[in-house]
């Protein structure tokens, strides 16, 4: 569970903010969407193959 105490004077914007930023790097949300549906392990290798390639192209065309 997430605190985040709020500072005298901070609006709740602000202290909103920080919470959500804490929230994602918890990674809470996205391992709740990767649990949803089993992945096998063979298609989870293959997008991770292909997420590379597609990173490796752009990086070559940032080079030319």
């Amino acid at each position: 569970m997430l605190i985040i105490p709020i500072k005298e004077g901070e609006s709740i914007d602000k202290a909103l903010k920080r919470f959500k930023r804490k929230f994602d790097k918890t990674g809470a949300l996205k391992s709740l969407r990767e649990r949803q549906a089993f992945t096998k392990p063979s298609v989870k290798n293959r997008n991770k193959f292909i997420k590379a390639a597609h990173i490796q192209k752009l990086r070559d065309r940032e080079n030319q």
